[in-house]
């Protein structure tokens, strides 16, 4: 399960405070892909920080926050140390509960969270199985009903179906149907917030490739 996790992280592959709309957008619009073409601790982590200070200047945005949380999970991809990988996802769950309080029914931000859990069991899954794997499918369920048209939680929720079922031995724990869902969401994202998540569709069609063997 953690191969599978750690290639789908591979799959997704400054500025100063902000007073107004136009600087809000030029920030964003800049350090959503920089933080996405980060190829280095010190990059991603400075990104990160942006967006965290983009989030308590506006006081009303989720967006930056859910940002800063996904790259402290993207974090995780540059170290092996294992409470250095526990010390990134503790930060990045502090920054959806900083969301949370913009907007406390977010289905990205409840899916992002069951991406943590998911991320969490995966730095050791033989101890961890248990109590992770429970916690992540309530967050990808939760974020599904929250928005049953919310591609990512869907496409989460099949990662984790079919790393369980690989966990147990095989088969795909009903994946491939839920990876078909999700394709067909994301034919028809449509979110017209310019700064809503849009990544993911590529890694569900890299995941619909084992649906074909």
């Amino acid at each position: 399960m953690k191969n599978l996790i750690f290639t789908l992280i591979g799959c997704l592959m400054s500025g100063g405070l902000l007073a107004g709309n136009g600087q809000y957008e030029a920030a964003m619009g800049k350090n959503i892909p920089a933080m996405f073409a980060a190829s280095s601790t010190e990059e991603l982590t400075k990104i990160v920080n942006q967006f965290e200070r983009i989030g308590d200047a506006e006081g009303d945005k989720w967006e930056p926050y859910y940002y800063a949380s996904f790259g402290y999970i993207r974090l995780m991809q540059f170290t092996e140390d294992a409470a250095t990988k526990d010390q990134y996802l503790d930060k990045a769950m502090n920054m959806i509960e900083k969301g949370e309080q913009v907007n406390p029914n977010e289905s990205e931000l409840e899916s992002l969270r069951g991406y943590v859990h998911m991320m969490r069991l995966t730095v050791d899954p033989a101890t961890r199985g248990q109590q992770y794997s429970g916690l992540a499918f309530n967050s990808f369920n939760k974020a599904v009903s929250l928005n049953p048209d919310n591609p990512r939680a869907v496409f989460l929720l099949g990662q984790m179906q079919l790393g369980t079922a690989q966990f147990f031995g095989g088969g795909d724990g009903g994946s491939c149907e839920t990876f078909r869902k999700a394709s067909t969401l994301f034919e028809n994202d449509n979110d017209e917030n310019p700064f809503a998540p849009s990544w993911g569709k590529s890694a569900v069609e890299e995941a619909l490739k084992g649906c074909e063997n």
